[in-house]
């Protein structure tokens, strides 16, 4: 082996089963990490940087939002991650980094790209989860305060909102 010339390749499996263990984990711990900034930081004492982004697309003042901050305070411990795991003995704080940054991915992915349409580079998708995530976060920006919120979260949702989906097929 190339990087590790010491270890057996059983040794080499196992660092690799457990360094994508730590990256999935990672990015499903950060669905929490999410909802929770979201809830308490965003619609809590950093409102003034989210309230532009519930305003409505007529309202807003250019292509960049406040909101467009907290892109780069969350690539804070990705960055602090991938730092520390480069540069000292806790290698797998690197994996921890590269979770965050695959979270950062998909909510970018999911929700400037698919959900808000900031860029156009692909049409709507018409599966029942995409359709749950869209009525969810459409309930989250029903409100323009920043109480009485309701669907914090981006990839895990409530399931009355897929529900309504089977409600709305079944009277059509």
């Amino acid at each position: 082996w190339v990087f590790w010339p010491n270890l057996k390749l059983t040794e080499v499996d196992m660092s690799l089963w457990i360094y994508a263990l730590i990256v999935i984990a990672t990015f499903f711990f950060m669905e929490f990490v999410a909802w929770s900034a979201h809830k308490y930081v965003m619609h809590g004492f950093l409102w003034n940087w989210h309230e532009d982004h519930h305003r409505p697309h007529h309202q807003k003042d250019g292509f960049f939002e406040k909101n467009d901050r907290f892109f780069l305070v969350f690539a804070i411990p990705s960055a602090a991650s991938y730092m520390l795991g480069s540069m000292t003995p806790q290698f797998w704080l690197f994996f921890v980094g590269v979770g965050i940054s695959l979270y950062g991915l998909a909510y970018f992915l999911i929700h400037d790209v698919y959900i808000h349409r900031r860029f156009k580079w692909f049409d709507q998708l018409d599966g029942n989860y995409s359709r749950g995530i869209l009525r969810a976060h459409g309930a989250h920006h029903a409100k323009q305060t920043k109480e009485d919120g309701e669907s914090f979260g981006l990839l895990l949702v409530h399931p009355r909102y897929f529900r309504k989906r089977r409600r709305d097929a079944m009277k059509g």
